[in-house]
């Protein structure tokens, strides 16, 4: 039978070449004046998801080129 990917999650997510999964960084639409620099300048980048996270990532991209150790804790 033939896997679907989760659209979703499909669009949320990013894998790399090395197989690690990155996500934009949460509540940077807008109210970002009041923020500090420092945290405006953290919320652009991109963030690592966590190892516990790439088991159910893995069954919504099925597709995906996912390694279980390239994903660190942050």
């Amino acid at each position: 039978m033939k896997l679907k990917t989760h659209q979703a999650t499909a669009k949320r997510f990013r894998v790399t070449k090395r197989g690690k999964i990155l996500k934009r960084a949460a509540g940077q639409d807008h109210f970002n004046s009041r923020d500090p620099g420092r945290i405006t300048l953290r919320k652009r980048r991109d963030r690592t998801i966590a190892k516990v996270d790439t088991r159910a990532l893995r069954h919504l991209l099925p597709y995906a080129k996912i390694k279980p150790a390239a994903n660190r804790d942050f």
